[in-house]
């Protein structure tokens, strides 16, 4: 039986880790504040548009918005011709609590 085998490989500055960078830079902030923190975040970019979804439980008061464009910025999307400007990019967060079923422990 023949398998055919496929990956992704992207490199630096590609949407996806971008995305992934944003992600773990939210969950970074968090844990940074409150080390119980739950977080499970996805991030999704397009031209000069981020988006944040996903649940989070926390006591920490994180500036979402702010860790977005401060990621953005690090990684070096600083002006339009790059499709995205940390500076005038639309961040949309769609963020709830998580449900307490998640939280249970055996």
């Amino acid at each position: 039986m023949r398998k055919l085998f496929t990956s992704e490989s992207v490199t630096e500055g590609h949407p996806d880790k971008l995305c992934d960078y944003i992600s773990d830079s939210v969950l970074d902030e968090y844990f940074t504040k409150d080390p119980n923190a739950r977080v499970a975040c996805e991030t999704v970019a397009g031209k000069d548009l981020i988006v944040v979804t996903g649940e989070i439980t926390s006591i920490a008061e994180v500036d979402i918005e702010a860790v977005v464009r401060n990621a953005v910025k690090e990684v070096g999307f600083d002006n339009s011709d790059t499709d995205i400007d940390y500076k005038t990019c639309k961040v949309l967060l769609n963020i709830s609590k998580q449900s307490p079923d998640i939280a249970l422990r055996s």
